[in-house]
């Protein structure tokens, strides 16, 4: 009996999970939030600058939309790519604020952005496939490109050039078994726009190196300074059919819990993401189909209004780290980050101890003064902290002052 107990302990430890599972990385934000909230639970006065969702309420009418979806008992599935009123009302929104004409049988409604972008990858990479992700990115891309079982492969926009990459910087990395772009804009970390001209250099790269575009426009009315958002599928019929564009309602909507994500795409790849969907995950929730429905086609007022809220925080805190010694950042033209370089303070001392990594810093500030940041390695930027400007301006302004005082330190 002692021989077969044996045994079965060498076959269980024989098991193995999944290697590409083990290798993805956790989400150094979701990290840091949730040491934030921890730290609020237990009474500490915390200034959480890392979240990336609004701090406004979902609008009355959403939520009014949501209720009466419940009550009329639309509780049950629906297709799995989404519903037809909610197709029909992102073609039109398409066609408004895009200038994109994606029919409804282009459309696939997902629970959430990334949900999207991991059908997205699912669909058009084969193994060892190859996918261009500018740095800095949004640190989710390189891991659903992995588990796609695709290759991400980075270029590096430095601050000189907005940290914006041009075609020049891409065709360095392009190679046979290149197959797609990242393209995010407005960009979650730097909060930078790529202008009109900028996209139809991209795209005509795109065009000619016949690649896939996913343009993640997941902050396009999230957009300042009288600047406006232009989709990069939006040129010529060329550039529109290799692109999957990528939007919800999370961001501009206050809708993060409720997880809708929607894509427009060619056809083919449509009714592919929406076959995978229906293995994956079924339909997204019912309830927030009918509310996103709302979003989309009820009063935009306060949607006009939160965005001038973050327009207001977005000026006050580059003017506070703009005066600040040891940190620079540019001015973010949307979304709702500041991206800061920490550069210039590492290798300094606090408190005897020298600093020599922006997580090191990020450190401090959250042990320290109770300031919670986000360290930018995971963005692929590793002297870079980001910041959220999605609350108060008072808390803005506290934090912020504990920010100075934390430099003011430094030796």
């Amino acid at each position: 009996m002692k021989r077969i107990h044996r045994i079965k302990v060498v076959l269980i430890m024989a098991l193995t999970l999944s290697k590409k599972a083990m290798a993805v990385k956790p989400s150094s934000t979701l990290a840091i939030t949730a040491k934030a909230k921890e730290l609020k639970a237990q009474g500490v006065d915390v200034v959480g600058f890392g979240a990336g969702e609004p701090d406004f309420n979902t609008p009355d009418n959403i939520c009014t939309a949501a209720i009466e979806a419940i009550n009329s008992g639309f509780t049950k599935y629906t297709p799995a790519s989404g519903i037809a009123e909610l197709k029909a009302a992102i073609s039109e929104k398409f066609k408004k604020f895009n200038g994109l004409d994606y029919k409804p049988s282009q459309i696939v409604i997902s629970n959430g952005g990334k949900h999207s972008l991991t059908n997205v990858f699912s669909v058009i990479l084969n193994p060892g496939d190859e996918v261009i992700i500018p740095a800095p990115y949004w640190l989710s891309y390189p891991e659903i490109v992995k588990l796609a079982d695709g290759v991400p492969v980075f270029v590096r926009g430095e601050k000189e050039t907005g940290y914006k990459v041009n075609v020049e910087m891409l065709e360095s990395v392009t190679t046979e078994k290149t197959k797609a772009l990242v393209l995010n804009t407005p960009s979650n970390p730097t909060g930078m726009i790529y202008s009109e001209e900028e996209l139809r250099a991209i795209a005509d790269y795109a065009v000619k190196n016949d690649i896939y575009v996913v343009a993640d426009e997941m902050y396009e009315h999230l957009v300042y300074n009288g600047k406006k958002h232009v989709s990069i599928a939006s040129f010529n019929e060329e550039i529109y059919k290799r692109t999957i564009t990528v939007s919800g309602l999370a961001k501009s909507y206050a809708m993060t819990g409720w997880r809708i994500g929607y894509t427009g795409s060619s056809e083919e790849i449509a009714k592919l993401m929406g076959s995978v969907q229906s293995h994956q995950t079924s339909n997204p929730n019912s309830i927030a189909q009918k509310a996103a429905v709302e979003a989309l086609t009820g009063d935009q007022s306060t949607v006009k209004m939160m965005l001038g809220e973050f327009d207001k925080r977005r000026k006050y805190m580059y003017e506070r780290f703009a005066k600040m010694p040891y940190v620079s950042t540019l001015e973010p033209e949307g979304a709702f980050y500041v991206f800061v370089d920490v550069t210039d303070t590492l290798n300094m001392t606090y408190k005897g101890n020298k600093i020599e990594t922006a997580a090191e810093f990020a450190r401090i500030l959250i042990d320290e003064y109770n300031v919670a940041v986000v360290p930018c390695a995971d963005f692929g930027f590793e002297n870079h902290i980001r910041l959220s400007y999605a609350i108060s301006v008072e808390q803005i302004d506290k934090g912020v002052t504990r920010i100075e005082q934390f430099l003011s330190e430094l030796r």
